[in-house]
């Protein structure tokens, strides 16, 4: 067991990056404010991403976020990193062409190791088109069955390679889930019109975004979430300047939205975070989050690749869930002690977590001493 490192310098970015992301404070109403406000939503697993977005809304449960995705609010495509986020139907367009290009580029390699060449993108293009012409969301299996009655084998990795391409190329997104099945849905039959906005409107847009939801951060954090060239990202950032506020911390400089918040955290405060919640992915630097040593506790090596368990607003430890008829077995693997109140903070945010699901929740510790397989 690793003891947690006090680190009063970082007091400031913890409390305020809480805040930012909206694990304490005020809530958002909907599920479409809460990524609105982030500009992109990471979501590529699809269980998790639904308690990402729950985390944040008041009163939030299951459905609320599921409804809120059938009802054309949200729909999750591939806008950066060649990863799965949640857009608002405003929002989708403009976010997704600002990175196409450079995505697509980077991505040749592997599209000709799949064999997918242009001839072969016109060939799924029309079969796509063809499938979702009357508008509803598709199953992905059955998308995949049109796919290979049209000439065009989704085998493998192709399949994901070919939905992700013509994501990335505006023509489609991921809908609401049909019994428990992914569903792909034609983007511009399923959202509506919406505004668009030049290159630099996009850049600066992007980057006020993020540093509104994600701040404080650096530079580099907002190039590695954005997956823009660093030079487009700086680019967004000096055009946003004028609505951020700066701190200049160990010779780096923090970017964040004003006002700073003025109250203390409401220690202790705990949290279960779904895997890749934004506060734990979104930076190129997570020390100030979580001590690099308690990589050495999980098999995978790497804590990101497990659902963290905060304690104001570091990490403590990991989470698993179960699922029983009318109850959720939560299992915390604790990195460290738990100090005096941190128990009862615990139980309080698996209360939330059984909330969201409608079901009772239960806390099962974890021996901590092992390592953790993932």
């Amino acid at each position: 067991m690793i003891p947690l490192p006090m680190q009063p310098d970082t007091t400031f970015l913890i409390s305020h990056r809480l805040y930012t992301h909206r694990l304490i404070g005020p809530q958002f109403p909907d599920p479409a404010a809460v990524v609105a406000h982030f500009g992109a939503v990471q979501g590529q697993d699809t269980i998790y991403s639904l308690w990402a977005l729950g985390l944040r809304v008041a009163g939030a449960t299951e459905a609320v976020i599921e409804q809120a995705i059938a009802d054309r609010q949200l729909v999750r495509t591939w806008p950066m990193r060649l990863t799965l986020h949640y857009v608002t139907a405003a929002d989708a367009r403009w976010i997704v062409k600002l990175n196409a290009e450079r995505t697509l580029r980077g991505a040749a390699r592997r599209l000709r190791e799949l064999e997918l060449d242009e001839a072969t993108f016109a060939r799924s293009r029309r079969a796509i088109e063809s499938a979702l012409a009357g508008g509803e969301p598709l199953p992905r299996p059955a998308l995949y069955a049109a796919l290979e009655a049209a000439g065009v084998s989704p085998a493998g990795q192709r399949g994901y390679y070919l939905m992700w391409y013509h994501a990335n190329e505006g023509l489609i997104a991921i809908g609401p889930r049909q019994d428990k099945q992914q569903t792909v849905v034609l983007l511009d039959a399923w959202l509506p019109p919406a505004p668009e906005r030049t290159r630099d409107e996009a850049l600066a847009e992007l980057a006020w975004r993020y540093f509104r939801s994600h701040g404080p951060a650096l530079a580099k954090d907002f190039i590695w979430w954005s997956g823009l060239a660093a030079a487009e990202a700086r680019a967004g950032l000096e055009m946003a300047k004028s609505r951020l506020a700066s701190e200049s911390v160990s010779k780096e400089t923090l970017w964040f939205a004003p006002p700073l918040i003025t109250e203390a955290i409401p220690a202790p405060v705990a949290h279960l975070l779904p895997y890749v919640d934004e506060y734990i992915v979104a930076y190129r630097d997570r020390d100030a989050i979580q001590p690099p040593a308690y990589n050495a506790l999980v098999d995978s090596g790497n804590v990101i690749f497990h659902p963290p368990l905060l304690i104001d607003g570091r990490v403590a430890g990991i989470w698993t869930r179960k699922l029983k008829k009318d109850r959720v077995m939560i299992a915390p693997t604790l990195f460290r002690p738990l100090a005096a109140g941190e128990g009862d903070a615990l139980a309080t945010a698996a209360d939330r977590l059984g909330s969201f699901l409608g079901l009772t929740a239960e806390l099962a510790l974890v021996d901590s001493e092992k390592p953790i397989a993932p």
